[in-house]
């Protein structure tokens, strides 16, 4: 069975993250999807939640949908967040499986910036999850990346532990973590946006500068 992963600081998780992972992981079957939300982030600010609400809150959303399941081995783990320490991790654990990170298309355009990122691909296959019209922009080490590695169709990535990317479509969901803080932040309706579990948890507990009365939520 395919392994993958999805990691971020998920300040709250949200359905444009849920939907994508879903997606690929029907795309993939047989396929699971581990969480594995950051605890020192490299490339972000600090998360408005403690490290403990946005594990809550992933498995919150993340209840009841067979296949998913959340990873805290970053939260475990002192320092920074690099991503090619924990896919180290996870190919000592699982040697012969075949591990997938997913990356949406922004993530995937930086991928040169990334702490040792020419190591990720003798440690897993990245998925990109690209939405309808995306073009990857002029960057010669992606190019070079894509023309070498690049997967014909998905049946690859069963075949090999790692070392392919595949390109997959996904739903396009125009939804942000930055844009659900300043909704939250301003005292509006998250309805719809977000699992209902995770919505309580931010009413609840005031998150992200929510001012909203819990019998309220």
């Amino acid at each position: 069975m395919i392994l993958g992963i999805c990691g971020g600081t998920f300040d709250p998780v949200h359905y444009g993250h849920l939907r994508p992972a879903l997606e690929v992981m029907e795309a993939l079957a047989p396929a699971e999807v581990a969480f594995i939300p950051n605890a020192c982030p490299p490339h972000r600010d600090t998360p408005g939640a403690s490290s403990q609400q946005r594990l809550r809150m992933l498995e919150a959303a993340v209840a009841g949908q067979s296949g998913f399941y959340v990873d805290r081995r970053e939260l475990d783990r002192e320092g920074t967040s690099w991503t090619v320490d924990t896919l180290a991790s996870l190919r000592e654990e699982y040697p012969g499986r075949s591990l997938c990170l997913m990356l949406g298309t922004d993530a995937f355009a930086g991928l040169p910036g990334w702490h040792r990122w020419r190591d990720l691909l003798s440690l897993a296959h990245l998925v990109v999850m690209q939405r309808p019209g995306w073009t990857l922009p002029e960057n010669r080490d992606l190019e070079r990346l894509l023309g070498r590695y690049r997967a014909g169709d998905a049946g690859e990535l069963q075949q090999q532990p790692a070392g392919r990317i595949w390109l997959q479509n996904v739903t396009a969901l125009d939804i942000s973590a930055t844009r659900i803080r300043a909704l939250a932040a301003g005292g509006r309706d998250l309805r719809f946006l977000l699992p209902e579990g995770v919505r309580e948890i931010i009413c609840n507990e005031g998150l992200y500068g929510d001012t909203t009365r819990p019998d309220e939520c």
